[in-house]
């Protein structure tokens, strides 16, 4: 049963996630409320994990989720059959638009409807992806269960910002740069 629960929360995932895996994580933190598979703390580590790994991170937030609820159920077949549920739910209607889409292109292409849905489309997009950034640098920068605030965090992403946007020798340098420097300011930061 928890095999057809995961498969259809992703699918309403995947089905109104518009705009890419970024777009999922408010539907990721909902599912967290509303199922207890995950924390928010645990979401905000499969984004670091997702934003690192490759692939999608929709997909690999999907497949990691499926993963520890399958092994809630007690073994590692569970866990891989929970990975594969869960992915394939969140893919499954991208793939029933797409076929759906490219079986009528040649028809509705040039169709001013076709063209203004899409462009409406785009601000819906926008704005997940902006409440998921809210949500996570407000995760990783407030404590609300203790009142507090991480001045660490903070500080470490106005360094990041400074390094990023107004050091000229330092604005060329690749993202994976940055992504380390933070796992390693984490890491100093966490034994102190």
């Amino acid at each position: 049963m928890i095999y057809l629960q995961l498969f259809w929360e992703f699918f309403q995932t995947g089905l109104f996630a518009v705009g890419g895996g970024m777009a999922t994580i408010p539907f990721l933190y909902d599912l967290s409320d509303k199922t207890g598979w995950f924390t928010h703390q645990d979401l905000a580590n499969m984004i670091a994990v997702g934003e690192s790994t490759p692939g999608p991170i929709g997909v690999n937030m999907a497949t990691y989720v499926g993963y520890i609820t399958g092994m809630q159920e007690g073994s590692v077949v569970h866990a891989i059959a929970g990975a594969v549920t869960a992915s394939m739910g969140l893919v499954t209607p991208s793939l029933i638009v797409i076929l759906i889409v490219a079986a009528m292109l040649k028809r509705f292409r040039n169709s001013p409807l076709v063209q203004k849905t899409f462009y409406g489309l785009r601000p819906a997009s926008t704005g997940l992806i902006a409440a998921a950034g809210i949500r996570v640098a407000f995760s990783n920068l407030f404590d609300a269960a203790a009142s507090s605030v991480n001045w660490k965090g903070i500080l470490l992403a106005a360094v990041l910002w400074m390094l990023t946007n107004k050091v000229r020798k330092t604005k060329k340098l690749h993202p994976i740069v940055f992504i380390g420097f933070s796992a390693l300011i984490g890491i100093v930061f966490s034994m102190g």
